[in-house]
């Protein structure tokens, strides 16, 4: 198998996924059920578009000769690169029922381990969206990431504490679920987290605690003081918001506020090394990509996810190679143009 091979197979298996050749939010605009964003569609657009059309990297290759290296730790594990799979859920409802949701997170999970890093697993508005990851979690043994909703407190308590027994490598929380279109199925409602809710949950387990869903400087600070491990910079793909910012445009941001005191993570329209190395430059320790990460679970399974995280891996490598920027560490904002 190779990628060209996997997105024939893809546009063959997602019923309602294009599987275009860019994945720029234009196509889907609109569709749910199905992949695209909320509303107009405005701001999964946005989160793709604000990447090129405003952040250039500049070019530089007066350097002694080197071999990038892009190893990176999170949650106390060495990935092989800062590029994960992003948390997807309602499998069947958004792309296709070829896959159900243990099957498609065995594959992200598996594929990401096989490429050498670690998937973070969606969750959704019926418990198996949940229940069922975690189960190929248990069963695979490799790191992941179930993620929650936001529940009532003491489901999540309890939700967390079967993660924790199952193997779960940290937990994540995706506080804006409430702005999903099919959120109103949840049997249990979604409710806003407030930065007490916020500390108490980090508090309940002994894993590392993510908060995804931040796209202010001010939520940002808040995730971190109440002791959040880490933030995911993210506006659920344009699928929770319509007209709003992109991630990228709010990201440097929330590094200034946040520095060290949390890992952070971003996802939004991040579909090329490139993407991967803008985001790293404006403050990113890690990027997710979710859309892209569907396709190739639905084009080639496992092998599939590790062919099309090693392709990112290899551009974010080509990247570096001409820029001076032997390791991750060393991509800096000084690396980057923003162009107003």
């Amino acid at each position: 198998m190779d990628y060209n091979s996997m997105l024939k197979t893809a546009k063959e298996n997602m019923e309602k996924c294009h599987v275009c050749p860019v994945c720029d939010g234009r196509a889907c605009a609109g569709k749910v059920p199905g992949p695209g964003g909320k509303g107009s569609g405005s701001s999964a657009i946005r989160n793709y578009s604000w990447w090129r059309e405003h952040v250039k990297i500049h070019m530089d290759v007066v350097t002694e000769s080197f071999e990038p290296e892009i190893y990176t730790e999170l949650f106390g594990c060495s990935l092989s690169m800062p590029i994960l799979p992003a948390p997807i859920g309602m499998i069947a409802l958004n792309f296709s029922d070829k896959l159900d949701e243990y099957t498609y997170a065995k594959a992200v999970i598996e594929g990401a381990a096989k490429a050498g890093t670690l998937a973070f697993t969606g969750g959704g508005a019926v418990d198996e969206c949940y229940f069922d990851p975690i189960r190929a979690i248990e069963e695979l043994g490799v790191p992941a990431v179930p993620t929650l909703k936001p529940w009532r407190m003491e489901l999540v308590e309890e939700r967390i504490k079967f993660a924790e027994q199952k193997g779960a490598t940290a937990i994540a929380m995706d506080i804006d679920s409430a702005g999903l279109p099919h959120s109103s199925a949840s049997a249990e409602p979604m409710v806003a987290k407030s930065a007490d809710d916020i500390k108490k949950m980090c508090s309940m387990t002994k894993l590392p605690f993510v908060v995804k869903g931040v796209m202010t400087a001010k939520s940002a600070r808040a995730a971190a003081d109440a002791g959040a491990y880490a933030i995911v910079v993210s506006n659920h793909g344009g699928r929770v918001l319509d007209e709003g910012l992109a991630t990228g445009e709010v990201l440097a941001e929330i590094k200034q506020v946040v520095g060290n005191r949390s890992k952070i993570l971003i996802d939004g329209g991040i579909r090329t090394g490139a993407d991967v190395y803008k985001a790293l430059a404006l403050g990113a320790d890690v990027v997710l990509i979710g859309r892209p990460c569907a396709v190739a679970a639905f084009g080639g399974g496992a092998e599939g996810v590790k062919i099309y995280l090693e392709k990112i891996a290899a551009e974010l490598k080509d990247v570096m190679k001409m820029t001076g920027t032997p390791t991750i560490k060393s991509i800096n904002p000084e690396t980057i143009k923003i162009i107003k």
